[in-house]
């Protein structure tokens, strides 16, 4: 087993500043991981810990497997991980993780592939939702337009049952860009809009597919709207006139799925 060398840190040390950046929203490429079960999903996958933070007096006895990941490893006090955790009672474990970086040009897709679209998206609860269900259902990759919410928000690695780490997230910096790599792809777009009058269940979904949601307040962006795309909705059947952002994918997605795998 490596042996990393452990330094007792304070509030002043430049990593902790950093830490508390991460802390409130994250920064590009980079991920707050907080938590036992946090960890145990972390080291399933590839991600590089950058640092990982201790605290004696709340973690368990044994962090070797954290430690012999990590770049770099700090003790904190008890004091100091109160001030930097955002969990009611912590295990007293904290990294800074580094997210995968994909490229648009590097992806190729078949009949059996789904795209899911998230436009202007508000809530890192609800994004790290839509990210989880997008592993769920063997989506090929998450697109970002307009994005509010940020991927490297803490919240999202809790939402998203750390998958934010292993599931492909593409982010376009503008709405046409994306629409052009969309049809590039030959996908058949399907945008998510309450108002539509085609249920879900009409299409087939032969060949790629992709999906469209949009922000829990506003919905769509019209420039989606102005790209041509076909619109399908889901059948409100009670008083609501629409559902959570996340739970409208996760029915498309499992229905574009169970079509194409013939469940």
């Amino acid at each position: 087993m490596t042996v990393h060398p452990v330094a007792s840190i304070g509030a002043q040390h430049p990593r902790v500043r950093d830490l508390l950046s991460l802390r409130k929203d994250g920064s590009p490429g980079r991920i707050m991981v907080e938590g036992g079960w946090e960890h145990d999903r972390l080291l399933t996958t590839t991600a590089t810990i950058e640092a990982f933070f201790w605290c004696p007096e709340a973690a368990p006895d044994d962090i070797g497997a954290i430690a012999d990941r990590a770049l770099e490893v700090y003790r904190i006090s008890a004091k100091l991980l109160a001030r930097l955790s955002r969990k009611t009672r912590s295990d007293g474990l904290i990294s800074i993780a580094r997210l995968p970086q994909w490229r648009p040009q590097a992806f190729r897709f078949s009949a059996e592939s789904i795209v899911l679209v998230a436009d202007g998206v508000e809530y890192a609860g609800n994004l790290g939702t839509l990210i989880r269900t997008a592993d769920a259902a063997k989506v090929d990759c998450l697109i970002l337009t307009s994005r509010r919410a940020r991927p490297t928000h803490p919240a999202v690695y809790s939402a998203s049952r750390g998958t934010v780490l292993s599931t492909p997230i593409l982010e376009f910096d503008d709405i046409p860009a994306a629409a052009d790599w969309l049809r590039g792809h030959r996908f058949q777009v399907h945008l998510a809009d309450p108002a539509a009058t085609g249920s879900y269940r009409i299409p087939r979904y032969g060949g790629p597919t992709a999906f469209v949601v949009g922000s829990e307040g506003s919905g769509l962006s019209r420039e989606w709207h102005a790209e041509g795309f076909g619109a399908v909705s889901i059948p409100m059947l009670g008083q609501a006139d629409s559902l959570n952002v996340a739970l409208s994918a996760g029915i498309l997605l499992f229905e574009a799925r169970a079509r194409k795998d013939g469940w």
